[in-house]
């Protein structure tokens, strides 16, 4: 990531403020105020980045295809949901190496919802405060080499290959000694760790893949554990109440580490509280230790306050949508304040000015993210109940469509009707398809389960997801009294990537 800007220097204009104001004298003057307010934080950041998501597709043949290479291997390994619980496997994987997930300190992170953003809003912090980051993330939005970052940006698709032939013979050898090959994901996980040690980076943020106790990432010995909120998923592996899943969730807390917790289910906190003290952990919970003080919604995102662990940190700027996002900023803060020891061994807070900069160049790409305007067109990654009741209320909240039309396609193994029923209050009608993978539901048993939800009169049964845009953004400009309307794209990270590179993004 670039050098952070300079601090508006003393002779700044004054009236600026004011100037952004009165240009907005046709319209309320709350709204004008709050704009102001966003537009002058968000300058603070520099402009815009780039889009987060690398091209799906290298633009070099050569590297396309030994990139296809790569792929294909990796494929044709165990796919992430086919797991053999254990850590023997990338443990030794992890010896062979060197142990280069030793190398550096990492920030550990699980719980159901909000890893992937609130992991990003931890690197861009760190990353504000000058230190190298690496940070492994997963599913990706579009293209694999996302998984693996370094100073806030996806590894190039060129290393990616080189960081996979650099590793591979010792793969191979791990592979000779167990009794199962080397997975997909622990392939992967093994790759970020040995890119963050080649780098080399100064701290490393690491998101679970499932579970946590036996993920292939819990090799690492995360000085913060950070749970966000637990809810139902997975339970044919985790467990089939929010407590046995937290169970699974609290093997990534260490000894003698700073667990940062989000808001939890009782019985879900109870559990990651006796393995802190098992662990002799140090506890920060969210709403206790630290937490959203204030909020309003402002053009482009929200203004927050957040009470850290070492005080208050007003005025901070998020470009992203909905309550759930100002909750993962809050852990996030907290995070990484543990990480500098603030709370712990020193009772102040970071550098405000450094904080806001870094929450102005957060992006979480299908996390309520507006990708086309006329009709506004929203994709949301949401794929459980949770996930999708916080996309409602943030889509609700954030957005005054007059009409909304869904565009769903989840995967079998999901709790889809929990989905639907989360959805079901903000969409006029739903177009039900489905996304290019094996584990992706069937049109038409979605349908089914869509007009028990929705009724048969709001449901559009399009298999393929290019048609199934059409007709959305068909229905959204149906009539001109809808000029308001908009379209979301929602259940599934892949039907979100997917529906993104339709629609022209990466």
């Amino acid at each position: 990531m670039s050098e952070q800007p300079p601090e508006p220097s003393d002779d700044t204009n004054p009236d600026d403020f004011e100037q952004i104001v009165a240009a907005e004298t046709d319209r309320d003057p709350d709204l004008a105020v709050i704009e102001a307010g966003s537009r002058t934080l968000r300058a603070q950041a520099g402009p815009p980045a780039a889009d987060p998501v690398p091209a799906a597709r290298p633009a070099d043949p050569e590297v396309d295809k030994a990139l296809r290479e790569v792929e294909a291997e990796l494929a044709g390994r165990w796919g992430e949901t086919k797991l053999e619980p254990s850590v023997s496997r990338i443990a030794a994987l992890m010896d062979v190496l060197g142990e280069p997930q030793r190398s550096y300190p990492s920030l550990h992170l699980t719980g159901t919802n909000g890893k992937t953003s609130t992991a990003r809003m931890i690197e861009a912090l760190l990353t504000a405060f000058d230190l190298r980051t690496g940070r492994y993330t997963s599913p990706h939005v579009q293209s694999v080499t996302e998984r693996i970052s370094l100073d806030g940006a996806p590894i190039s698709h060129e290393r990616f290959v080189e960081t996979y032939r650099d590793i591979q013979p010792y793969v191979e050898m791990t592979d000779a000694a167990q009794e199962y090959r080397l997975s997909f994901f622990e392939v992967l996980t093994g790759m970020a760790y040995a890119a963050f040690a080649d780098a080399p980076v100064d701290v490393a943020v690491v998101e679970v893949g499932m579970g946590g106790t036996w993920d292939a990432t819990n090799v690492i010995d995360g000085s913060v554990a950070v749970v966000t909120p637990i809810s139902l998923d997975h339970t044919d592996r985790l467990g089939s109440t929010t407590a046995e899943i937290a169970a699974e969730k609290a093997g990534i807390i260490k000894p003698g580490a700073t667990v940062v917790m989000a808001q939890q289910p009782v019985d879900a906190a109870q559990v990651l509280l006796k393995r802190a003290v098992e662990a002799d952990a140090t506890v920060a919970r969210e709403g206790m230790e630290f937490g959203v003080a204030a909020r309003e919604v402002a053009v482009g995102g929200q203004l927050l306050t957040l009470r850290g662990l070492g005080g208050e940190y007003e005025e901070v700027f998020l470009p992203l949508y909905g309550a759930h996002q100002a909750h993962n900023a809050a852990v996030a803060l907290a995070a990484v304040e543990a990480f500098f020891g603030v709370g712990a061994e020193a009772s102040r807070t970071l550098d405000v000015d450094t904080v806001r900069r870094a929450f102005a160049t957060v992006a979480s790409p299908g996390r309520l993210e507006v990708v086309r305007r006329s009709p506004t067109i929203v994709l949301d990654a949401a794929h459980n109940p949770a996930g999708a009741l916080a996309a409602a209320e943030g889509v609700r909240e954030a957005f005054s469509f007059s009409r909304l039309v869904g565009v769903v396609g989840t995967s079998a193994d999901k709790d889809v009707r929990g989905v639907l029923e989360a959805l079901e209050p903000i969409l006029a009608e739903v177009v039900v398809t489905q996304n290019s993978t094996h584990r992706a539901m069937d049109a038409d048993e979605l349908a089914a389960l869509a007009v028990e939800v929705f009724g048969d009169e709001r449901v559009v049964v399009e298999p393929r997801l290019d048609d199934a845009l059409e007709a959305a953004i068909t229905l959204a400009e149906e009539e001109d009294e809808y000029a308001g309307a908009g379209v979301l794209v929602t259940g599934s990270v892949i039907t979100v990537g997917e529906a993104r590179l339709l629609l022209g993004k990466g």
